[in-house]
C-alpha cells in the first residue's frame, strides 16, 4: 500500500492500444486527469489476413510516452505515485531465451489461424473450451494462433523459449523481480483473453495448452490484475522515475474500459463505438452462454465482463467515405454524419450487414461479408450513409441481447468512445437500444480504468465500487418512442438476413483468389 502520498501525486493510467500508447496521469484518489502523452506505431498488413507489430517499436513507443508524461508532469512540480497499466488483447509474440523476439507481435485482426478457428469451432471441443475460458474460438485468439505456428510454422514455434503479449514484453523491461524477463507474469485480464486460461482455476487450461501444443512453462506465470510490481533501475533511469516506484500490473483494455465508465456493478453495461465497437456488462462471477455467444473476462480478484466485441464501427464510415463520397473527405467524418442526418429512420427500407472485416460478437467468424439489402433506385448516398451506422447499432444489440441469453440482468448502460461526439450516432444508438443511455464526461476509458485500478491496488481508493462511483455521467439520452419501435421492427430483418446469408458468405469465403 503506498502511503501517504502528497497533494501533488499522480498515478499514470498507461493504456498501450493497437496503434498507439496513451498514458493520462491522474491526481491519486481522483478522476482529475492533469498531464498526458502518447505515442503512435504503425500495423503492418502486407496482406488481408496479416496484421502485426514489430515488438520493439512498439515497446519503445510505449517507454516514450511514459517518459514524456513524466517529464511534463516533473516541470509541473508533480510527483508520481505509481504506474498502473492496460492492453489491447489478444496479441501474441515468441521471444527466444534471450527474452528477443522470434516472431512479429501479432495483433487481435491477424486472422491467418482462420483455418485452424473453424475447424476447432466445429468440434466439440471448441464449445467446450470456450465455456472454460470465457474466450471465443476465432482467429483473434492465441490459442488458436499458436495452433496455427504449429502446424504452419513447427520450427519457429520449436525456438521459442516463451509466448508474451505486448504488455509481457513492455515489463520484462520496466520492472525487477516478479515480472522481469527472468520470471514473466500475466495480469488475469489479459490471461482470460488467450483462450488458454481456465476461469474457474485461474490457472493455464491442461485441454488448451493441449491443443497448442506449449507446455505451461512457455507463457508468463497469471498474477491477478491488482498485483504490484516494482520498477527496476534502468527502466527508472530511463523515465526519470525511483527505483523501486510501484508499477500496477492492471488488466486487459475491454474490462477496463467498464471500469473507465463506472460501469462495475452487476448488470452495468458498457458500450462503445470507435474504430470497432463492444458492449461488456460487468458481474461478479465468470459466466459464459451456453451458445457461446459472449465472452468473458477478469477485470480484477471477484470481477468479470462478459459480453462481446464486434469488428465493425466507425470504420463502416471510413470504407463508405472512400468507396462513394470521395469528395466529401476532406470534411470527414462530419461531411458524411451530416449528409446520413437528412436520411429517415431505418434509411427507407434500407438495411446494412456491417461484416466488412467478418464478424466477432455472437457470430465469432471471419466468414461473414458487409452487404446491403433493399436497395432500390430511390435510395441515395445519404440512405447508405445512415443505414451503415444503422447496421454497427443492430449488430450491437444483438450483442446486447445475447448478454440475457448469459444470465445477465441490464440495470444500467453507459457509453463512450469517438462516436459519442456524434449526436446522431449516439441518437441512433439509444433507439436502436430501445433504452436510455448514459454518456459519460471523459471519453478516457481503458486509461482511465487501468489508473483507476491502480488506485485501488496502492490502496488509494478503498474499492472498485468506490473508483467506479467517481466517474461522472454528462448526460442521459432516452429512446424516442416512434423511432424505437421503427427498430425493434427492424432488429429481427436484420438478424434474419444474416442467419440466410450464412450459407452465401461461406460459399463466397470459399472461391478461390
Amino acid at each position: 500500500m503506498l502511503e501517504a502520498p502528497g497533494a501533488s501525486a499522480l498515478v499514470l493510467g498507461v493504456d498501450v492500444g493497437t496503434t498507439s500508447t496513451k498514458v493520462n496521469g491522474y491526481t491519486a484518489g481522483t478522476v482529475d486527469l492533469v498531464v498526458s502523452a502518447s505515442a503512435g506505431y504503425p500495423l503492418l498488413t502486407p496482406r488481408p489476413d496479416v496484421a502485426e507489430q514489430d515488438a520493439d517499436i512498439v515497446r519503445d513507443a510505449a517507454l516514450s510516452a511514459i517518459a514524456d508524461c513524466v517529464r511534463t508532469a516533473t516541470e509541473r512540480g508533480l510527483e508520481v505515485a505509481g504506474l498502473s497499466f492496460s492492453a489491447a488483447m489478444h496479441s501474441l509474440l515468441g521471444v527466444d531465451a534471450d527474452g528477443r523476439p522470434l516472431t512479429k507481435l501479432l495483433t487481435w485482426a491477424d486472422s491467418r489461424s482462420d483455418d485452424q478457428a473453424q475447424r476447432l469451432r466445429a468440434a466439440g471441443e471448441g464449445l467446450a473450451l470456450h465455456r472454460r475460458t470465457g474466450t471465443p474460438v476465432h482467429p483473434m485468439s492465441p490459442l488458436v494462433k499458436l495452433r496455427w505456428f504449429a502446424e504452419q510454422e513447427p520450427d519457429v514455434a520449436g525456438q521459442v523459449r516463451r509466448w508474451l503479449g505486448i504488455k509481457e514484453y513492455l515489463l520484462a523491461v520496466l520492472v525487477d523481480g516478479e515480472g522481469n524477463a527472468d520470471d514473466p507474469v500475466v495480469d488475469a485480464g489479459i490471461a482470460s483473453g488467450t483462450g488458454l486460461y481456465n476461469l474457474a482455476d485461474a490457472s493455464w487450461d491442461a485441454e488448451a495448452l493441449h491443443y497448442a501444443s506449449i507446455p505451461a512453462s512457455r507463457l508468463p506465470r497469471p498474477v491477478p490484475t491488482t498485483t504490484v510490481l516494482r520498477l527496476a533501475d534502468g527502466a527508472a533511469a530511463q523515465l526519470g522515475l525511483p527505483t523501486g516506484l510501484p508499477v500496477v500490473i492492471g488488466g486487459a483494455d475491454g474490462p477496463l474500459a467498464n471500469l473507465g465508465l463506472g460501469a462495475v456493478r452487476p448488470g452495468s453495461v458498457a458500450c462503445s463505438i470507435g474504430t470497432s465497437g463492444a458492449v461488456r456488462a460487468s458481474e461478479d462471477a465468470p459466466n459464459v452462454d451456453e451458445r457461446g455467444r459472449v465472452f468473458c473476462y477478469n477485470l480484477a480478484p471477484g470481477r468479470f465482463v462478459i459480453g462481446g466485441a464486434v469488428n465493425n464501427g466507425g470504420l463502416v464510415l471510413d470504407w463508405l467515405r472512400d468507396a462513394v463520397a470521395p469528395d466529401l473527405a476532406d470534411d470527414h467524418p462530419q461531411a458524411l454524419l451530416d449528409l446520413a442526418a437528412t436520411a429517415p429512420v431505418g434509411s427507407n427500407g434500407l438495411l446494412f450487414l456491417p461484416y466488412l472485416l467478418g464478424e466477432r460478437a455472437p457470430h465469432w467468424s471471419a466468414v461473414p461479408r458487409a452487404a446491403f439489402l433493399g436497395l432500390t433506385r430511390e435510395h441515395r448516398r445519404e440512405h447508405l450513409a445512415r443505414a451503415a451506422m444503422e447496421g454497427v447499432c443492430l449488430q450491437l444489440a444483438v450483442v446486447l441481447a445475447s448478454l440475457g441469453t448469459a444470465g445477465v440482468a441490464v440495470h444500467e448502460i453507459r457509453a463512450t468512445g469517438g462516436f459519442a461526439r456524434s449526436p446522431l450516432w449516439r441518437r441512433i444508438l439509444v433507439d436502436v437500444f430501445g433504452r436510455p443511455v448514459g454518456f459519460a464526461a471523459s471519453p478516457e476509458g481503458s486509461s482511465l480504468g487501468a489508473a483507476l485500478l491502480g488506485m485501488t491496488a496502492l490502496g488509494l481508493l478503498e474499492s472498485l465500487d468506490r473508483a467506479a462511483d467517481l466517474v461522472q455521467i454528462a448526460s442521459v439520452e432516452k429512446p424516442t418512442p416512434d423511432d424505437a419501435e421503427a427498430y425493434a421492427r427492424l432488429q429481427p430483418i436484420f438478424e434474419q438476413a444474416y442467419d440466410s446469408l450464412a450459407p452465401v458468405f461461406a460459399a463466397l469465403h470459399d472461391l478461390p483468389g
